[in-house]
């Protein structure tokens, strides 16, 4: 299956020059999003992943379904003040300023071995930052999984040796 052929592009969204990735439209395709979770746990499959980390937020939408279908257990990395308990922080750099994900302190033992998922691997500054986080809580990335890579961003280079994994590619 052509999983790009299911994602929609709309030019000029959300701005002028902007050429919007839509995912909708694959995650509307049961057979798409059956695809998508299952290519990305063959990929991973023998990686020795015990956690799935979701980046907020639709990276909750791909990583609860992977989480599942590898018989794993799954956690939350959000925007601030979204999560009840106890929680570690990360500030990292946007365009212009900054923002900030959290995890909550005890979302899994050190030592664990995670796989991080995203819908989309742009310039890779939020992936960074959940890693981070990860990094924080003594967890051992494993990989990085994406629905979309918007290759011309330069995202990967950012990311250093780690196993980056994406199922469609946009070269420009």
């Amino acid at each position: 299956m052509d999983l790009k052929e299911k994602i929609r592009v709309i030019p000029d969204f959300p701005q002028p020059g902007i050429s919007f990735k839509d995912i909708t439209t694959l995650l509307k395709d049961g057979e798409a999003l059956r695809e998508t979770v299952q290519r990305i746990a063959n990929h991973f499959k023998d990686a020795g992943v015990e956690m799935i980390v979701g980046v907020e937020s639709r990276g909750f939408i791909l990583g609860a379904p992977l989480a599942y279908e590898m018989g794993l257990g799954f956690t939350l990395i959000r925007k601030p003040k979204k999560l009840p308990g106890e929680v570690l922080a990360v500030e990292y750099d946007l365009e212009y300023g900054t923002d900030r994900l959290e995890i909550h302190a005890d979302a899994f033992p050190p030592g664990t071995k995670v796989l991080v998922v995203d819908d989309l691997l742009a310039t890779g500054g939020t992936v960074a930052a959940a890693m981070e986080l990860i990094h924080k809580l003594g967890g051992e990335v494993v990989g990085l999984a994406f629905l979309i890579e918007l290759a011309y961003l330069g995202g990967r280079e950012r990311l250093g040796d780690y196993d980056v994994f994406a199922l469609v590619k946009y070269d420009e």
